[in-house]
């Protein structure tokens, strides 16, 4: 096991999970926000779980994603934006919790985790079919166009499973006015992806075939 890795990728996930607990814990001025420990027990529980698989069976590809770093201008404010997003539904679901604004009920809440733990199972599987998976925007050296499986059905099933986690982590979180927050993603998402399929059609050879093969980016029949 390559020890500089693992540090890396073990101080990462501490420092998200202490991000996420003072992004919602804090601003519920309480401990006692079960949504909260619900939902940071579905999406740390298993990113541990997948972390220790990745870096016995593909380390390369761990640390390809731990030092991904974007380079293009419009996709880092596409970045920002996003960030910006994520630090906004979390301190309001915080907030919504506290002041009991619009509180969604309990079965909305386990309903939105079932969802969250299906997306993850994509995100497993769009993790085993594409080894050129990149947190950033780019095409790499000898890369080929992937359009099997999952890439059979959306040009970007990476970007729809995100669609799923993000829209169902404010459910999670019982807050109604969270979820509408995660809505500018849409928006958000539609800009990285023409960028993205810009730079894969002038750099990928057989991507405009595959444009032409798969119609919808990220929803089937929808989008």
């Amino acid at each position: 096991m390559n020890a500089k890795l693992f540090v890396k990728a073990i101080s990462k996930f501490l420092a998200g999970a202490l991000l996420v607990g003072v992004l919602l814990f804090v601003p519920a001025g309480t401990f006692d926000y079960w949504q909260a420990w619900l939902l940071m027990g579905i999406l740390f529980v298993p990113m541990f779980a997948a972390g220790l698989i990745m870096m016995k069976k593909s380390p390369e590809l761990l640390e390809k994603r731990l030092n991904a770093k974007e380079e293009q201008g419009e996709q880092k404010v596409v970045i920002l934006l996003s960030g910006l997003m994520f630090l906004a539904a979390f301190i309001v679901a915080g907030l919504n919790y506290r002041f009991s604004w619009i509180v969604l009920p309990a079965w909305v809440c386990y309903a939105a985790a079932a969802v969250f733990l299906f997306a993850y199972v994509l995100y497993a599987e769009v993790l085993r079919e594409n080894v050129y998976l990149s947190r950033t925007v780019e095409v790499q050296e000898n890369q080929k166009v992937i359009d099997t499986g999952l890439y059979g059905i959306v040009r970007h099933p990476m970007y729809m499973t995100t669609f799923l986690l993000f829209l169902s982590m404010p459910l999670v979180l019982g807050s109604g006015i969270s979820f509408v927050i995660m809505l500018v993603y849409i928006p958000i998402i539609a800009k990285r992806i023409r960028n993205e399929e810009k730079v894969l059609e002038e750099g990928l050879t057989g991507y405009t075939e595959y444009k032409q093969k798969v119609k919808y980016k990220v929803v089937p029949f929808i989008w």
